[in-house]
């Protein structure tokens, strides 16, 4: 697939097949993501595969709980999905993968996100279905959250994407004009 064929036909997927994903795909997507630039070309990222659906709905249900806790925090549409016993935060997804690194360096978050933007795109390109979860953020972070992907205490999560075969393509979202700013 062509690079501005892939940027433009990625999607963040929310419906997705029951059929689990290859472990030969998911290592494709990491090896992609790890081909992103970083900072001083530290490479600072690490990858856990969660394909396990017991490990997924355990992680799911800890995420929405901690983010339930913060209910007041949240805007209405997010405390009414969040307060729905059958919404699932991973949608369903035949995996997880979480791109992380250690805390304290500099440019963790940006050489994080620069791997996941790789992924999502690669993915695309294998006719799979992404989105980054931001509700497993905060849970993630938590003692907890570490503990159930094998963290070391100073790791911290920084993308955590769901993964999976699309259940339907995707429509096009229209997107704003870009604001550029010339200083010539």
């Amino acid at each position: 697939m062509e690079v501005f064929e892939a940027i433009r036909g990625r999607r963040s997927v929310r419906e997705f097949k029951p059929e689990s994903v290859s472990h030969d795909l998911l290592n494709q997507l990491v090896d992609a993501a790890a081909l992103a630039p970083s900072a001083i070309n530290e490479q600072p990222w690490h990858f856990t595969i969660v394909t396990n659906q017991a490990a997924l709905d355990n992680i799911a249900a800890n995420a929405k709980a901690c983010m339930l806790e913060d209910v007041a925090e949240q805007p209405d549409h997010f405390r009414q999905t969040l307060s729905d016993p059958h919404f699932h935060i991973f949608y369903h997804a035949p995996a997880l993968i979480v791109i992380s690194a250690t805390s304290g360096t500099r440019w963790v978050t940006e050489d994080c996100a620069l791997a996941a933007e790789n992924l999502m795109l690669a993915a695309h390109a294998l006719g799979l279905g992404t989105c980054w979860i931001g509700f497993a953020q905060r849970w993630l972070e938590t003692d907890e959250g570490r503990s159930a992907l094998g963290f070391a205490s100073d790791e911290q999560a920084v993308a955590p994407i769901i993964v999976g075969h699309p259940k339907t393509a995707m429509p096009v979202v229209a997107r704003r004009k870009p604001r550029v700013r010339w200083r010539d």
